[in-house]
């Protein structure tokens, strides 16, 4: 399905049936990314997965890829879908827009997982290394930087044992166009310090690291969850930041834990 949001026409699909959840995948790739958890849980609730904005299929749009802009596509795809509220599950930049989305539509939300994500502001050095990476992207094109970036995302244990992972990323990465990369690069840079937005969280709240992300370390996960009151935290051995892809049986079920949660006590 594709939606008019702003100036970009974003794509989502829709799969199984029941209660909804929206899976927000990470950068650089695509709702691809939830292919094994969604075969798992779409026996049991109805799974909205959509591309973000510039990547996948979904078109970037003009300038930054920012969290407002993210945050706004989310709602038209949802009301596209029919979804009025909704359980939201974000990895990495799915995380970082949605801190945004809780700002503006928190009626929405009947629970929310942080993925594999950061609260804080992007630091000094963040910043310019996405800009130096965007500044690389159009001079060099997207296949050098998703070279570099994808082995990044991915634990030490799976890039070992499972390089096929390794392989499924990139693929996946390279269906997005340069403009698109850079969008999201740049719209990342700019993206807001949501750590005060955590003491706001008023519904369930679930937050799932890796034990070897470097980009969303362990230590990050549990600043977060200590942020918010009555908030769950699940780590996943030897995992990286795309913990979801590396260990979807184990991340599915944690999530499936966490939904049936909210089911007993909505």
């Amino acid at each position: 399905m594709l939606v008019r949001s702003g100036d970009a026409d974003i794509f989502y699909e829709s799969q199984g049936d029941g209660a909804p959840v929206v899976l927000l995948h990470p950068f650089p790739i695509h709702h691809g990314f939830w292919q094994q958890v969604s075969q798992i849980l779409s026996a049991q609730y109805r799974l909205i997965l959509p591309d973000l904005r510039g990547l996948g299929v979904s078109a970037p749009g003009e300038g930054p890829a920012t969290m407002d802009k993210h945050a706004e596509d989310l709602r038209r795809v949802c009301d596209d879908a029919r979804v009025g509220k909704a359980v939201f599950v974000g990895v990495s930049i799915g995380g970082y827009l949605l801190f945004e989305f809780w700002r503006r539509y928190r009626d929405r939300a009947l629970g929310l997982a942080f993925c594999n994500t950061r609260a804080g502001a992007e630091t000094d050095e963040g910043k310019k290394g996405r800009l130096e990476a965007a500044q690389k992207i159009e001079e060099r094109g997207t296949e050098q930087f998703v070279d570099g970036l994808i082995p990044r995302l991915i634990g030490e244990t799976t890039r070992r044992n499972r390089p096929d992972i390794v392989d499924e990323a990139r693929r996946m990465a390279l269906v997005s166009t340069g403009k698109g990369l850079i969008a999201n690069q740049l719209g990342m840079a700019e993206r807001p310090d949501s750590m005060p937005t955590l003491a706001t969280i008023t519904v369930p709240a679930l937050f799932i690291g890796g034990t070897e992300d470097v980009g969303a370390p362990p230590s990050e996960i549990e600043r977060m969850h200590a942020s918010v009151r009555g908030s769950k935290m699940r780590m996943i051995q030897n995992a990286g930041h795309y913990a979801a892809m590396e260990r979807p049986e184990e991340f599915a079920d944690i999530l499936r834990e966490f939904l049936v949660g909210l089911q007993h006590t909505g």
